[in-house]
């Protein structure tokens, strides 16, 4: 699957890959050297530690350059009175009976536990386009489902909290 992805986000991924390339590979391949100066490769911990990191390092480079390759650039297209791409948006959840307050974001973004809804999650994908006072069905599967009102709207156009996930 394609990552759909913000200039913002891909603008931040070049700068991690170019931190990652830059200072990080540099340090753990001297903390490999290191390690590797204390003897018996077999029983030296440091040394298989620092490999480890060096080896998730690069791992996470050819991830972020992988996902560079195959992203589709996404903009928000949304009137002002419509949920979009990088806004907040308060929901009424019908059947909780409560409240909740989401930024919809690109799924490289995502993260439910901090308030960022992906575009490709179920709620987002339900929420986006919808108007203040308007109910969306948030379809989970193919017989589950609830419905939602969207209480209020707050147009964002900065990212630049945002943070790319780790993984």
């Amino acid at each position: 699957m394609r990552e759909r992805l913000t200039k913002s986000d891909v603008k931040k991924i070049q700068e991690e890959i170019e931190h990652r390339k830059l200072v990080e590979r540099k340090e753990l391949i001297e903390a490999v050297k290191e390690a590797r100066s204390h003897g018996d490769l077999s029983e030296n911990f440091e040394y298989h530690a620092a490999k480890k990191e060096k080896n998730r390092n690069e791992s996470r480079i050819h991830y972020l350059e992988r996902m560079l390759k195959t992203a589709e650039i996404v903009e928000d297209h949304s009137k002002n009175d419509e949920v979009g791409l990088n806004n907040t948006v308060e929901i009424y959840c019908e059947d909780d009976k409560e409240t909740e307050t989401y930024r919809i974001v690109t799924s490289v973004r995502g993260s439910s536990l901090n308030g960022l809804i992906s575009i490709e999650s179920p709620l987002g994908k339900a929420v986006l386009g919808k108007k203040e006072g308007e109910r969306a069905y948030v379809k989970v599967n193919e017989s589950t489902g609830y419905y939602v009102v969207i209480k209020k709207i707050i147009k964002t156009q900065d990212e630049a909290e945002d943070k790319i996930r780790s993984y």
